[in-house]
This record gives structure tokens, sequence and C-alpha cells, in this order.
């Protein structure tokens, strides 16, 4: 058996691998083996890229080697050094800046493969395509990790007519295509690419911060579709495959969320939606909020029979996840009934909270969906709400002015008692004051979360 046979055969076990692995990741109770088996998979791909390298490059098999040697290391090293440096609230940032790369990776490689390959008819279309894809990908990932970053602002970019612009610019991203068919000259996909970073920049700038976690999801889909142009380019069938699994299904979870948040789908994709996100002024909120202490809210959990958390990013920011996890321990060894609410967009990325009560061992079976916990909330004692603040507003539901408005969220007021941990009475990352907060059976626990929670359990 060749080498490039050997590879082919090693390409189509990682792709089974893939597949499993995505299938690993529809449960939280097989994640771990699906991203075990998705490793495993990139593994094999790596492998057997260096052996097609190898056995397909005009130098010498040890220079081809050495290259790609010293290609793995700077990258491993990089790789491993974010890895373990990176904080779970900066998850988010991460994974948009890793998205960029592999949109700038898909206009390099088309460019590369432009100068480099005959350029027929079919080839083109695939450079130009996997270029324009890359670009959009790029600098829409950069505007992302900028606002989740908070080096700009979450608000949206309203530029008059933006919608024209967006269309204007796939209008004269066609032309330019005909332009590169008929002449095959680099001076329309420069202009093409030009274009396509703008496009990018201005779809992700046009979003409010209420819709970023869809975003990411969106960005994640754009990186797979970049990365299958790249495969069509570099007549890598394994890459084709790869790309296809994550555009389809980051595309499948993005639209689950543009569904459990009231969005369009096709809105939020071309940057039409969150026009208001964001930009409104926070709105006037009559009435006065009311404050406790740990030790109230630990005598209330103490005659509590059941119970109802709701973690946002504060808690993720306090990394009050491991001392919430010790809470609802002692909680349920005394007999309570303790359940997690989870808001689809709870956090700053798909599944946040549910890696981070994962993360501190916090049992499967209780974390719960947004739409399983909200019909038993009027039957709740206490709610717990750990730095959730845009999922558990009632101007969603309550006031069609909001930027907010028509959203689903947690119907926490129905409980009996509310107590939300908060640093301040500031608006949440949506912009938005909230009314929950001045209800009369809410409570505000001032602080950071994590500290609290650690005096609650000293007062139990």
């Amino acid at each position: 058996m060749t080498l490039t046979s050997l590879a082919q055969a090693t390409y189509v076990v990682a792709a089974v691998l893939f597949v499993l692995s995505l299938a690993g990741l529809n449960r939280q109770e097989s994640a771990k083996r699906g991203t075990m088996l998705g490793m495993a998979g990139m593994a094999l791909a790596l492998v057997a890229t260096v052996l097609l390298a190898a056995d397909q490059s005009e130098r010498p098999v040890a220079v081809t080697l050495t290259l790609i040697a010293v290609v793995f290391a700077v990258g491993a090293s990089v790789g491993l050094w974010r890895a373990r440096s990176v904080e779970m609230t900066q998850m988010p940032e991460l994974i948009a800046v890793l998205h960029s790369f592999v949109g700038l990776a898909a206009v390099l490689v088309g460019f590369n493969s432009y100068m480099t390959e005959p350029g027929d008819p079919a080839h083109l279309v695939e450079v130009y395509l996997g270029v324009l894809i890359g670009a959009v990908t790029f600098t829409g990932s950069i505007v992302a990790y900028l606002k989740l970053s908070a080096k700009i602002s979450s608000a949206p970019l309203t530029l008059p007519g933006r919608n024209i612009l967006n269309v204007a610019a796939l209008v004269a991203s066609a032309g330019l295509l005909w332009w590169f068919l008929a002449t095959g000259s680099v001076v329309p996909l420069l202009l093409m690419t030009v274009i396509a970073l703008l496009l990018g920049w201005h779809l992700v700038a046009a979003i409010g911060g209420g819709d970023m976690p869809v975003v990411v999801s969106m960005l994640n889909s754009y990186s797979g579709w970049a990365a299958a142009a790249a495969g069509f380019m570099l007549s890598n069938d394994l890459l084709i495959i790869t790309g296809a699994l994550v555009g389809s299904s980051g595309a499948i979870l993005s639209y689950i969320m543009c569904r459990a948040m009231n969005r369009s789908f096709i809105s939020v994709i071309l940057g039409g939606y969150g026009a208001a996100s964001g930009a409104a002024p926070a709105a006037a909120v009559d009435g006065e909020h009311h404050e406790t202490d740990a030790a109230d809210v630990a005598a209330l959990l103490q005659d509590a029979e059941r119970v109802v958390i709701t973690p946002g990013y504060g808690m993720a920011v306090a990394k009050a996840q491991y001392p919430v996890a010790d809470l609802v321990g002692r909680l349920r060894a005394q007999g309570v009934d303790v359940r997690f609410g989870v808001h689809p967009v709870a956090g700053r990325l798909p599944g946040h909270m549910n890696v981070l009560l994962a993360e501190a061992r916090v049992p499967y079976d209780i974390v719960l969906e947004m739409d399983e916990v909200n019909p038993d909330l009027a039957d709740t004692d206490v709610v717990l709400v750990i730095g959730a603040n845009d999922t558990v507003n009632p101007a969603a539901l309550d006031d069609p002015s909001s930027p907010i408005a028509g959203m689903p969220v947690l119907t926490v007021w129905d409980a009996k008692k509310v107590v939300v941990f908060k640093r301040s009475m500031a608006t949440g990352y949506a912009g938005v004051q909230n009314p929950l907060f001045f209800k009369d059976n809410t409570s505000m626990l001032f602080g950071d979360a994590k500290d609290q929670v650690e005096k609650i359990i000293q007062a139990l």
C-alpha cells in the first residue's frame, strides 16, 4: 500500500470518528467521550496529512518533515499555552479568535491555490468562494471578539440603509466573480476580498450584544464552510467532510438558538437584527429594591422545600460554580429539591453554563432547560438568580418597546421568593433595566457571588 493510499484510508477512519464525536456531543453524559473521539480523529487526520505531504512533496522527505515539525511545534506551543491560561469567562473570546484563524487560513489558501494551480473555471469558482467565505468569517470573528471582550461597545452599529449596503456588497461580489472567470485576473479577486472583509465586519457590528451567543454559533458555521471551501481548493476530502459537519451543525445550532430567543434566523445571519439591542437607554422602573444578606438567604433555604437556581454570566465571572455545587449538595442532603434552570443563551456562548456546572460536578439530571423549569416555578419556594440578568427580565414579555421584547425568559418572578445575586444595580449585557429587581418578592444580595454563596454555606 502506498503512502497516499494509507493516508486516504486514515482519512476515512478520521471522518467516521468526527461523526461519532458530534453524536457524542449531543448529550452531557456522552460529551466527554465525544470530545475524545474528535481528538482521536484529528490526530489521525494530522498523521495522514503528513504522510500525504511527504509522499507528494518535490523536496526531500527529510526537509518536508522538518518544515512540518517546525509548524507543528509553533502551533502546539501557542495552543497549549492558551488552553492552560484561558479562563472559562474568556472562552467565548477565544472561540471567536479561533474562528478568525480559520477564515484567514481560507483566504491565504485561496490566494496560494490561485497562484500555483491551473485556472480552469471550476477551480476559479472554488478559489473565489473560498476567499469570500474566509474573509467574511475573519473580520466577523474579529468584531465578535472585540465585542465579547468589551474592547468595543456591544451596541449594534446602525448605518443608514445597512441592509442595502449588505445587498450591494453581495451584488458587487457576484459581478466581480463574472470578471474573475472571464479574465482570470487577480484584480477582481483582490477587490472582492476587500468587499468581503468589510461585509464580515458590518454583519457582526450590526448585531447587538444580547444576540452575541447566536453570533458565536453562526461564526462557527461560517468557519466550517470556510474550511470546506479550503478542502475543495486543496482537493482534500477530509477537510471538505469536516468543514461540512462543522458548518451544518453550527447552522442548526444557530437556528435552534434563534427559535429559543424568538429571533429571525435569516435576520441574525444577515446582521439585520438587534437594531436597538444594547443601544437604548435603560428604561426607568418605578419602585425600590430590597436588600438582603447571606444569613437571611440561608434561613430562606432552610425553610424551603423546592429551590431553583438560574445561573448567568456573572457566575462565570465570579467563579462561583464550585461553592454553588457545594451549596446544592448540602441542600439536597437535607431533603431540599434543588434544580437548575438554564436559559438557552445564558452566558456568552451556547452551553456556557452547562460546561461550568459540569466542571463543578453538578449532577446532569438536575440541570434543566428553560422550558422544563418554567411550568414549575409557581410551585417553587426560592429562586436564586446567580449572575443572570437579561434571561430573567420580565420586560421581554411585558414591554413591546424593549430591545429584548419577545425573547423567552425564565419567569422566576412566579416563585414565592427570588434572591438576585449581583454586584450592583447595573443593567445587563443588553443594556436593559430589569423590573424583576423591584418586585415585592425579590431581594437583592449584593457582592461577589462566590463570596456570598460561601457565606450562605457557613450560615447553614
